[in-house]
């Protein structure tokens, strides 16, 4: 499951406009839960870096700019910090970008949920430029790339 939110700020409890300005620190992000037993974490990682986003854009993802789009990794605890360092190492050590990757790897420090009309989105949507240019073709190359890890809703 995945639920649309904010993290990585300070604000307690920020609403997106709050967030959509840049002041709060938050980044606009994702929490997933899942079950380790159909999916790791590494799994997680591979998705996050090759088809959710740029992890070589400075606060910046496609057409939205500012801190709040930063690319980055809240972790939980000293495995998810260790794997999600390794990883990045590894993509580095392997060129896997033409540009270093600019992916922070920051402390969980809580999770928000945005308000209800930004959940599932791209279902509600499905026709929005925003969905049809930036993510259709993500959700598309999830599908040619990860077909085992893809459920249709």
């Amino acid at each position: 499951m995945a639920i649309s939110g904010f993290s990585g700020g300070s604000a307690k409890s920020p609403s997106y406009e709050e967030v959509s300005n840049g002041s709060t620190g938050h980044a606009e992000s994702v929490e997933v839960i899942y079950d380790p037993s159909k999916v790791t974490y590494e799994q997680l990682l591979e998705v996050f870096f090759t088809v959710a986003h740029d992890p070589t854009e400075l606060n910046r993802q496609g057409p939205d700019v500012g801190p709040q789009y930063r690319s980055a990794i809240f972790y939980r605890n000293d495995q998810e910090k260790q794997a999600a360092q390794a990883f990045v190492a590894d993509l580095t050590q392997k060129k896997m970008y033409p540009k270093p990757i600019v992916t922070s790897v920051e402390a969980f420090k809580g999770f928000y949920a945005a308000e209800e009309y930004h959940q599932n989105y791209m279902d509600k949507h499905p026709n929005s430029a925003y969905i049809v240019y930036n993510d259709a073709p993500k959700l598309e190359h999830l599908k040619q790339q990860f077909p085992a890890l893809y459920k249709k809703n």
